[in-house]
C-alpha cells in the first residue's frame, strides 16, 4: 500500500485493457486506483481502443497509456519491458476468452500479451467479462484452469444481465471490488497472526419508536482500519454502529444500534482477539426510560432524563490480559491532558487522540491529524493525512507494541 508506513513511494499497477463492453468499466478502476495512491499504467488492446480512447485512460491515470509494442523514437530502453520490471502487480480488465486463450497458449502477438509474457515476477491478476456462452465454453474453461493451475490469479465474473442481451456468468466483477483484491494483493501480509476486533461508528439511545439520542461520527475512522488490517492478512471482525460505509471485503460486520448492544457484541467476540481497536463513537449518555409509543408533540416534556451507558473500554481494560487494546479520544479541549488520563484509567497500550472541534478533521471528514499516546505518556504526533493511510499506521503501531516484554499476544 502506498505510504502505508510513511516511508515507501507508491506501487506501481499495469492495468490492461481488453476489447469487450465492458472495457468502459476499467475507467472507474484506474480512476478508484488512483485516489488510492497507486501510480497507474494502462496498457491498450487495438480492439479496446474501439470502446474507449487512449486519451481517457491517460487523462485518468496522469500517465501515458501503451498501445503499440515499439515506439522507437521515445524509447532509449525496451520500456514495455522496463516498465513490467518496475511494476508491483499486472492487472487485466476486462479480460476477454481471446486474451485468455493467448497467455494459456505462450502466444505474445501484441503489446499487452508481450507484457503478460515478461511478467514473471509480479502477481498477474485476470478480471474476466464475456458472453455467458463464451465463458462457459470448454476451451474457455480449461484455459482458466491451465492459467490458475500456472500462477495466475482470477477474480471470478458474476452472474446478472450481460450487455449482449443474455444473462448468466459472465459479467466483469464489480469495479470497486477489483481494486480492492488489487489493493489486498499489495498489501504485506504482516498481521496473519492477529485476530482484530475493531468498532467503529456512532450508537444510537431510543426515547421513543422514531427518536433517538446520537453524535456525528461517520464510521469512516473504524472502517478504514477494518480494511486495512483485513487487506495486511488479519482475522477481522468489525462491529459498527449505524453507517453509510461500505462494508470491507474479507471481514466479519456485525451491526449493531445501542451502545448496550455494542457492548454484547464485543464481548461476545473479545474472548477470540488478541488485539482490540476501539474507534467507535459509543454514546456516554443514554434515555433513563424509553416510550413504547411515540410521544406526540403536545404531550412531550422538554426534559429528558438520562443515565450513562456502559464504558465498554473501561470494562475491557480490566479483561485484556495480554491482549493489546487501542482506544480512540475525540476531544473538544485539552486533548493531550484527556487523552493521557483515559490511557491510564483504562489500562490502553495505546490512544488515538484527535480534536473533533477541527472542522478539517473532526467527524464526517475523510482525512485526520492525531496524536499517538502510551502508557508511558510519550506522545507522537501525525501529519494531516487521509483516514485510509492513517489506519495503517495506527495498525503499524501493533508491531511496535508486540516488541514489548510480555506482550506476545494470544496465538
Amino acid at each position: 500500500m502506498p505510504d502505508a508506513k510513511g516511508t515507501e513511494g507508491p506501487d506501481t499497477v499495469l492495468v490492461g485493457v481488453t476489447g469487450g463492453i465492458a472495457a468502459y468499466k476499467s475507467c472507474e478502476i484506474i480512476r478508484s486506483m488512483v485516489k488510492e495512491g497507486l501510480d497507474v499504467h494502462a496498457v491498450m488492446t487495438r480492439n479496446a481502443q474501439e470502446f474507449i480512447t487512449p486519451l481517457t485512460l491517460q487523462v485518468l491515470s496522469g500517465n501515458p497509456v501503451w498501445t503499440e509494442t515499439f515506439h522507437l523514437t521515445q524509447e532509449q530502453e525496451i520500456g514495455h519491458i522496463s516498465l513490467v520490471d518496475r511494476s508491483s502487480l499486472f492487472l487485466i480488465a476486462p479480460a476477454t476468452a481471446n486474451v485468455l486463450g493467448k497467455v494459456a497458449a505462450g502466444i505474445a502477438d501484441d503489446l499487452l500479451t508481450t507484457m503478460v509474457c515478461a511478467a514473471t515476477k509480479i502477481p498477474v491478476v485476470f478480471a474476466p467479462s464475456m458472453n455467458v456462452n463464451m465463458y462457459q465454453n470448454p476451451i474457455t474453461q480449461e484455459n482458466i484452469k491451465r492459467l490458475k493451475g500456472l500462477g495466475y490469479v482470477f477474480i471470478e465474473p458474476e452472474e446478472g444481465d450481460l450487455a449482449c442481451g443474455y444473462q448468466g456468468v459472465g459479467r466483469l466483477a464489480d469495479p470497486q471490488e477489483i481494486v480492492e483484491h488489487v489493493l489486498s494483493r499489495l498489501e504485506p501480509k504482516d498481521l496473519q497472526n492477529e485476530r482484530i476486533l475493531v468498532t467503529a461508528g456512532p450508537t444510537e439511545e431510543a426515547i421513543d419508536p422514531v427518536r433517538f439520542l446520537t453524535n456525528p461520527s461517520s464510521g469512516k475512522m473504524g472502517y478504514a482500519i477494518a480494511r486495512a488490517a483485513a487487506q495486511r492478512g488479519a482475522q477481522v471482525t468489525l462491529i459498527s454502529g449505524p453507517t453509510a460505509c461500505t462494508p470491507p471485503l474479507d471481514v466479519t460486520l456485525v451491526r449493531v444500534r445501542s451502545a448496550e448492544e455494542m457492548r454484547k457484541a464485543v464481548m461476545k467476540a473479545f474472548p477470540k482477539s488478541t488485539t482490540v481497536i476501539m474507534a467507535a463513537a459509543v454514546s456516554d449518555f443514554s434515555p433513563a426510560s424509553r416510550a413504547k409509543q411515540k410521544v406526540k408533540k403536545q404531550d412531550a416534556s422538554l426534559t429528558v432524563k438520562l443515565k450513562t451507558t456502559p464504558d465498554i473500554l473501561f470494562e475491557l481494560g480490566q479483561k485484556k490480559q495480554d491482549r493489546l487494546l487501542i482506544g480512540f479520544a475525540a476531544e473538544t479541549q485539552s486533548l493531550v491532558k484527556n487523552a493521557k488520563e483515559k490511557v491510564e484509567k483504562k489500562n490502553l497500550d495505546l490512544i488515538v487522540a484527535n480534536d473533533v472541534s477541527r472542522k478539517e478533521i473532526g467527524f464526517q471528514s475523510d482525512s485526520n491529524q492525531v496524536k499517538l499516546i502510551g502508557p508511558d505518556g510519550k506522545v507522537s504526533e501525525l501529519p494531516f493525512l487521509p483516514k485510509r493511510i492513517l489506519a495503517h499506521r495506527v495498525l503499524d503501531q501493533i508491531e511496535i507494541l508486540r516488541s514489548r516484554p510480555g506482550k506476545k499476544g494470544r496465538r
